[in-house]
């Protein structure tokens, strides 16, 4: 192998590292809770660590039911024309989320570790 080959080779190695980092960075790490809202406000939180269904009700009807299992979220049913957020599949990583915007409802993986903002936080 050239000098050359090998400057070839450790470029690509510190490529594919970089690379790596990043996307470790951008996919967050694990989150601890789900918090689901409803037309903005904070339907209610739950533990990521218990399996669990969760009914959803808005004016006195299920509209979507969230399904908690094995560390992972995802919507087992909805009763919206298009059933997108169920298509969107598990989440389980931080700032990850699934909408269903005709339900206006907002399923989203936080972790316990994060700080808290209050108004002044910039």
């Amino acid at each position: 192998m050239g000098k050359n080959d090998w400057i070839l080779l450790g470029t690509l190695a510190a490529v594919c590292l970089i690379l790596f980092c990043v996307f470790r960075f951008l996919s967050g790490s694990g989150g601890d809770r789900v918090v689901i809202t409803v037309d903005g406000e904070t339907y209610g939180t739950y533990s990521l660590a218990e399996d669990q269904e969760i009914p959803v009700k808005q004016d006195g009807r299920v509209t979507n039911v969230v399904c908690i299992s094995g560390g992972k979220v995802h919507m087992e049913e909805a009763d919206c024309p298009d059933h997108l957020c169920i298509r969107q599949g598990e989440i389980s990583s931080e700032y990850a989320s699934i909408v269903c915007l005709p339900n206006r409802v907002v399923v989203e993986v936080v972790s316990d570790d994060e700080p808290a903002l209050d108004g002044m936080s910039g």
